[in-house]
């Protein structure tokens, strides 16, 4: 599946990007957010959840879910909204496509070591 943005005034070639790009842009973005230990799933089944960032294209807009394990000590609900922040600045401005809805799962906190 690929997508392509909103055509923008002046551009000339459109710009083609495959669902693969669209999930490493959000995995990245996630992860640049300071209280963000790793994306993925917590607990011993955590290699058999699938994929810990999922995004949909429906009529134009860019829907994601991601999945995050927090670092310990970190306020959650202001981590997930700086994580979204992130998401959407990443699609909107580096992608050029439209952002639907952002779902953050904080699904641990964890160490380190994990």
């Amino acid at each position: 599946m690929s997508v392509q943005p909103s055509s923008r005034p002046g551009s000339r070639d459109p710009l083609t990007v495959s669902h693969t790009v669209i999930v490493e842009m959000v995995r990245l973005a996630a992860l640049e957010v300071p209280g963000v230990l790793n994306v993925g799933r917590a607990g011993p089944l955590r290699r058999l959840a699938g994929s810990p960032v999922r995004a949909r294209v429906r009529d134009g807009r860019v829907s994601v879910r991601v999945w995050l394990v927090a670092r310990p000590g970190q306020a959650l609900r202001p981590l997930a909204a700086q994580v979204r922040q992130a998401i959407a600045a990443t699609v909107q401005r580096l992608l050029g496509l439209e952002l639907g809805e952002v779902t953050v799962v904080i699904d641990g906190v964890g160490s380190h070591g994990q």
